[in-house]
């Protein structure tokens, strides 16, 4: 039986990646809003409202909570390449899960921030050299340090897994791929 709360498995990180696995990733976090959108542009109000288990945020704050998030993941990779060994921004996820603007705003804002921001963020993960895409930061919620191959798979991750929350809240499985 899948797990809702991690539909897709807990994040796990690999200590390096190839070139070909971070193309993988990228390729993952570039056609995430697309995935998205396909699947939730036409939901009705009621739909928006549906959990994939029981407590868990609506299909609604989720859209805008992957839009938060890939804003959030393209910060942080930006400010390690520009400000090295600085303090990472943090953001209190439940608590913006229910600010009025998650409860009640269109998910087509969202759709386009998210849109909007992974191409940046995508270009910015595409011009990585080596030595760029090894630069750490210290992840202050989970206690680690990444380098940017670990963080965009923590970003891949994380849209798989919000998207398999979507899936399970209208009732079936959904990839990005797909």
């Amino acid at each position: 039986m899948m797990n809702a709360q991690y539909p897709i498995g807990p994040l796990s990180l690999q200590e390096n990646y190839t070139p070909e696995e971070i193309q993988k990733l990228i390729a993952t976090i570039q056609n995430a809003p697309e995935a998205y959108r396909n699947i939730v542009e036409n939901l009705s109000e009621t739909d928006l409202l549906k959990t994939y288990r029981e407590g868990s945020w609506n299909i609604r704050q989720l859209v805008h909570h992957v839009a938060d998030i890939a804003f959030l993941h393209y910060f942080r990779m930006k400010k390690a390449l520009t400000e090295p060994g600085s303090e990472m921004a943090i953001i209190r996820m439940d608590a913006w899960a229910t600010t009025p603007d998650s409860l009640q705003g269109e998910i087509k804002d969202s759709l386009l921030i998210f849109k909007g921001i992974t191409n940046r963020y995508t270009l910015l993960a595409q011009s990585l050299t080596e030595d760029q895409a090894n630069i750490g930061y210290f992840h202050p919620i989970r206690q680690i340090t990444l380098n940017q191959k670990q963080a965009l798979a923590m970003s891949a991750w994380h849209v798989e897994h919000h998207l398999k929350h979507v899936g399970l809240a209208l009732g079936g499985g959904i990839n990005i791929s797909n």
